[in-house]
């Protein structure tokens, strides 16, 4: 039977470019799959205001009446900004195992970025920011995905390679044992830096959403902005994430040092939150709503995710890092709510954090690959250059 590839537009095949996951991942009982309501908020221009100057487009990829694949084609202005070349975007790719169809798919986005003045494409990324939905799985299949980061079957990296995407970099995720003492190197460093009276460490219980989000954004302001393409974060940007985390948060795990009244570090933490949004199965009916808040109260809870890890750029070198994953170990895991920690993907061109995860006894747990493809072939490949300290 022919494949014919559909623009996705009608509320139908919306429908059916979300529900095609289920045949995929049958045989995947560790695959936690994203809420529907969350990635199609993407590609709604009420909710999502980068389809103020970009755009995106989505197709199904139909067998007669049946969807066997997906995959969504963007150009996020903001994105495009901080690379060398004009890059769209390729995401949310889904195909069983079948190589024409996975052709057509990628074929159809390519050719709709062309169209539309692209020189390159990296995929699968998000249409958003990095911290969701980014990156090929290419290595530990067996272990539940965290929430909002990709999984996909083995197989799909034979279906990018083999349409001519390259690794453009990759992304390491670790995890550490909560109770694994911290090397003598950072204690030390992190015992000098304590020396300092006006230094404290604190968890954010009893702060207001409002208060964290101003810490949040004074740290990260003085860590990133103006440094490898990193714009600077608004109050308002901050008071969003904040606001989105919420109903998910453990401010207990949630963790800022400040040097008198100034914030200066941050460790963000979150539950392990597919740990009980797999009872949503994709979809937060009402039904289904009620058992991820039942599982969330009373499910026995192990792993807590670091979404983010910020240091002032004034304050390097000084045994901060240190300092916070002690205080977690003293504070933290004496709470009995946790046993261990994933750590947010590092990439591979980032030497210094990955440097710093290995000291910190963190080992390897999960890799994904962010991929590129030339598309302009006046333009020669190059992986992401390595970042080095300004």
């Amino acid at each position: 039977m022919s494949i014919e590839l559909h623009i996705v537009e009608s509320k139908a095949k919306i429908a059916l470019w979300h529900g095609v996951t289920r045949e995929i991942y049958l045989d995947y009982p560790q695959f936690v799959p994203h809420l529907q309501q969350d990635v199609e908020k993407l590609f709604q221009p009420q909710s999502n205001r980068l389809l103020d100057e970009g755009f995106a487009r989505r197709w199904v990829a139909m067998e007669g009446q049946r969807c066997i694949g997906r995959i969504a084609a963007f150009f996020n202005p903001k994105y495009s900004d901080g690379q060398a070349l004009r890059t769209g975007g390729m995401g949310f790719f889904e195909c069983i195992n079948h190589p024409q169809a996975a052709q057509m798919l990628l074929q159809g986005a390519e050719n709709f970025l062309l169209q539309n003045g692209m020189q390159a494409v990296d995929g699968p990324i998000n249409f958003g920011e990095k911290e969701a939905y980014w990156g090929l799985l290419i290595d530990n299949f067996h272990d539940i995905n965290s929430f909002r980061m990709n999984f996909n079957p083995p197989y799909y990296r034979t279906f990018w390679e083999d349409f001519g995407f390259r690794e453009y970099y990759r992304q390491i995720c670790f995890k550490r044992q909560l109770n694994v003492p911290v090397q003598d190197v950072f204690l030390d460093k992190s015992q000098r830096f304590l020396q300092n009276k006006n230094i404290t460490i604190r968890n954010m219980r009893g702060r207001s959403l409002a208060q964290m989000a101003q810490d949040f954004v004074v740290v990260y302001n003085n860590a990133w902005a103006g440094n490898f393409g990193f714009k600077t974060l608004s109050y308002e940007q901050a008071y969003k994430v904040m606001r989105a985390m919420h109903p998910m948060m453990d401010k207990d795990i949630i963790i800022f040092v400040y040097d008198a009244e100034r914030p200066i570090a941050f460790y963000v933490n979150l539950p392990e939150i597919n740990e009980f949004m797999r009872y949503a199965n994709g979809s937060l009916t009402a039904w289904r709503l009620l058992r991820v808040l039942w599982a969330k109260w009373f499910a026995k809870r192990q792993t807590m995710v670091g979404m983010v890890f910020g240091i002032d750029r004034a304050y390097h070198g000084q045994g901060v890092e240190g300092a916070m994953i002690k205080w977690t170990q003293d504070h933290v895991v004496p709470l009995g709510r946790y046993s261990d920690t994933i750590l947010t993907w590092i990439g591979d061109f980032n030497p210094k954090m990955l440097k710093i995860a290995d000291r910190l006894g963190a080992s390897p747990y999960r890799t994904l690959a962010t991929y590129r493809k030339m598309l302009d072939k006046n333009c020669a490949f190059e992986r992401h250059p390595s970042l080095h300290e300004p």
